[in-house]
């Protein structure tokens, strides 16, 4: 009986089991979806959920305010614990970028708001809305 040569190929998982395993999606699905959208990018290149990663990979997750870099350590198939997703992954993302995001984010959530019970925006409203989030109006 021959004997087969050992496996030379480093490990490899997929990204999008990866990325929910440590945490940075609810759920995998999610994950996917941001793959095929192309938010997900490794050496600049989008990928699909389907890409093996392996440790080393600098991985690049494009949020609303934010681009996040990280490197993989460690795979895992299945979610971990968040005290421990450190151990898998290293957050390269600069903390100015980190303070920023959190500061639009806050803006965001402080623009107008409407009193509760005044029902919905009429026409005139919803434009001016509109016109303060960026959208233009009619």
């Amino acid at each position: 009986m021959p004997i087969s040569p050992p496996d030379s190929t480093p490990p490899a998982e997929r990204i999008d089991l990866w990325l929910w395993a440590v945490r940075r999606f609810k759920t995998r699905s999610q994950a996917s979806d941001a793959c095929r959208k192309g938010r997900i990018k490794i050496a600049g290149q989008q990928v699909k959920p389907s890409r093996l990663i392996r440790p080393g990979d600098f991985i690049e997750i494009e949020e609303p305010f934010l681009t996040s870099r990280l490197e993989v350590k460690a795979l895992l198939k299945q979610r971990v614990a968040a005290k421990l997703v450190a151990d898998y992954s290293v957050d390269h993302t600069p903390p100015e970028a980190l303070e920023l995001a959190r500061d639009l984010k806050a803006a965001v959530r402080a623009g107008p708001q409407r009193e509760a019970g005044s029902g919905r925006p009429t026409k005139r409203e919803r434009r001016e809305l509109d016109q303060i989030d960026g959208g233009e109006a009619p």
